[in-house]
């Protein structure tokens, strides 16, 4: 959908918000609040799903193990090694207090968000086993919704897709389509592909993730926060592009934001989207340079992990990827 409807819940940049940056207050369009489903038994906390711990429970060690005792009531370690034990005292209670702290300001930043509409939108190009992880693993830690786009059932993945979108009817929305992707020969291009996942979305942010990324815990309010605040859009890794590989970059503002997992504002993603890339490489820092706004990532590390890169061939791969990095030094020399 490409509607032009008044800004729904992004507001204003509030400085300390967005990881040290000041945002821009671009808004979007707004999409409707997607209703939520029960948890499974054992899913961990993550977007809106506060409550499903006690309040206050954190989950700790042995606390006389990790103050250097070894948790017998009678022992009390060596009597005269005091210094050392004051020291792991104040160690231990700084560890705490900063733990406490994240888990305050997350929840906060969930209460805050609760009405922002957010989509994780996914590319389906093969890799079945990934497929399913990944999705799960928003499934688990997130109240977010899944727009999967499948391109030509590669290696069953399609079939996968459709499994999980059976499972969770209210919260994944899958499309199938024939085309294979580029890559492997067909016509669906990444540029193409990504801009049909924003046509079908109604969301105020759009979540851009890989199928080989996966959610250790709630990695996606801190980023739909940094947009919400301001921020065009914020992702998991920063880049600084220039002659040569891309740099890592971050936390705070970056100059560029890779494409693992970015959260962006959707109405400003049409614009700066590079439809015409044909493969993934590299095109994410021309749709992140050309996004009107303050590009952030978060100052706290996000719980992701990434699993192998999904390989293709090497000869199409580099030519893509220098095919689009191109572009991007094209992107700085004009800025």
């Amino acid at each position: 959908m490409t509607d032009a409807r008044s800004p729904g819940h992004l507001r204003p940049a509030r400085v300390e918000q967005i990881a040290g940056t000041v945002g821009t207050g671009r808004d979007t369009a707004g999409g409707a609040t997607a209703p939520a489903r029960g948890r499974r038994p054992g899913a961990a906390t993550g977007v809106g799903t506060a409550g499903a711990r006690p309040a206050g429970e954190h989950a700790r060690m042995n606390p006389a193990a990790e103050l250097g005792f070894s948790g017998d009531p009678e022992q009390h370690g060596d009597r005269g090694d005091g210094m050392l034990h004051a020291q792991r005292t104040w160690d231990g209670t700084l560890a705490t207090n900063r733990l406490d702290t994240l888990g305050v300001n997350v929840e906060r930043q969930r209460v805050e968000t609760q009405e922002v509409t957010a989509t994780v939108s996914l590319l389906v190009d093969g890799w079945p086993d990934d497929v399913m992880k990944s999705v799960l693993s928003v499934m688990d830690h997130t109240r977010a919704r899944v727009l999967a786009l499948d391109l030509g059932n590669v290696d069953g993945a399609g079939d996968v897709l459709r499994e999980l979108a059976e499972r969770y009817p209210e919260r994944i929305t899958a499309w199938h389509v024939a085309e294979t992707p580029h890559w492997r020969g067909g016509t669906a291009t990444w540029g193409e592909s990504r801009m049909k996942l924003l046509q079908l979305d109604e969301s105020e942010v759009h979540v851009l993730m890989e199928t080989y990324v996966l959610l250790r815990g709630d990695a996606l309010t801190p980023l739909i926060a940094a947009v919400a605040e301001g921020a065009v859009a914020a992702g998991w890794k920063g880049a600084e592009p220039g002659d040569g590989e891309p740099r890592p970059a971050g936390p705070g503002k970056v100059r560029a934001l890779t494409g693992e997992l970015m959260a962006v504002r959707r109405a400003q993603a049409f614009r700066a989207l590079p439809a015409e890339a044909r493969y993934a490489g590299n095109a994410d820092l021309e749709l992140s340079l050309a996004l009107p706004g303050d590009l952030v990532v978060p100052q706290e590390p996000l719980p992701v992990v990434a699993l192998e890169p999904h390989a293709v061939a090497p000869d199409y791969r580099d030519r893509e990827a220098r095919r689009n990095y191109g572009e991007v030094l094209r992107m700085l020399r004009a800025s």
